[in-house]
């Protein structure tokens, strides 16, 4: 649920404000119309509001379904305290209301504020796709050998494409003891991999020599942690075929 504010409005708290606000602009406002908070006629033209302390799902569910009666359907909540930070934090929630083609209201009660603001009107949505997200999600999917994650997983380490890279070459790092990125690029590390190793963001490698890199405490702690893959990556001793 996300609260526009801390104070303890209300629903008939926000329908003055509202109700005056629509009145200088030409409509005629009735209320509690067919189970509609707030409903403005000027003309042709029909805006239903909907009254709530807070947007939740059952809020957008009952817009939705004003949205038979009208196009333009609003919410209106309380004016938060401080709107910068919840704006900030309401982005993804605005956004949802945008392609839900649903308008916002600000409310505020308190002297010496504007009593409404509106942040946006329902319009119909436009769904702009990112081209640069959709080629990195791609990557991502082409970058992963399997499926080494459980979705909805939030607290454990995920097996980006990177980080399967990272294990690929520590289980090379393991099994040649410290080698050049050459010879493990040999091995199919691929094209990244003296940017994995000099970048070093897990802490697993370390420069011995010039151009020579060996495997850390934290690299083998790494391999034990992600056995499965170690052993994928890990090398076959010299002579004996991968498949043995």
């Amino acid at each position: 649920m996300l609260t526009a504010s801390s104070r303890p409005l209300a629903e008939t708290d926000l329908y003055r404000p509202v109700h005056d606000y629509l009145v200088a602009h030409g409509y005629t406002v009735r209320s509690e119309v067919r189970d509609c908070d707030v409903t403005a006629v000027k003309g042709d033209a029909l805006i239903v509001i909907e009254l709530k302390r807070a947007i939740t799902l059952g809020l957008l569910a009952q817009a939705t379904r004003r949205q038979r009666i009208s196009d333009s359907v609003y919410l209106a909540i309380p004016r938060p305290s401080d709107t910068r930070q919840w704006m900030a934090r309401s982005k993804d929630v605005r956004r949802l209301l945008r392609r839900l083609e649903l308008g916002l209201l600000l409310v505020a009660i308190a002297p010496g504020e504007t009593p409404v603001e509106v942040v946006f009107h329902p319009l119909p949505a436009q769904r702009r796709r990112s081209a640069a997200v959709r080629r990195a999600v791609l990557e991502e999917i082409g970058g992963r050998s399997g499926e080494f994650n459980e979705g909805g997983s939030t607290r454990r380490k995920l097996v980006t494409a990177y980080r399967e890279n990272a294990i690929r070459i520590a289980a090379c790092l393991a099994a040649l003891g410290p080698s050049a990125p050459k010879q493990l690029r040999a091995l199919g590390t691929g094209p990244k991999t003296l940017a994995i190793l000099a970048r070093n963001i897990y802490g697993w490698f370390a420069r011995t020599a010039h151009g020579v890199y060996a495997l850390t405490a934290a690299g083998h702690a790494a391999l034990d942690e992600h056995a499965e893959l170690a052993a994928k990556y890990r090398p076959a001793p010299e002579g004996e075929s991968p498949d043995a």
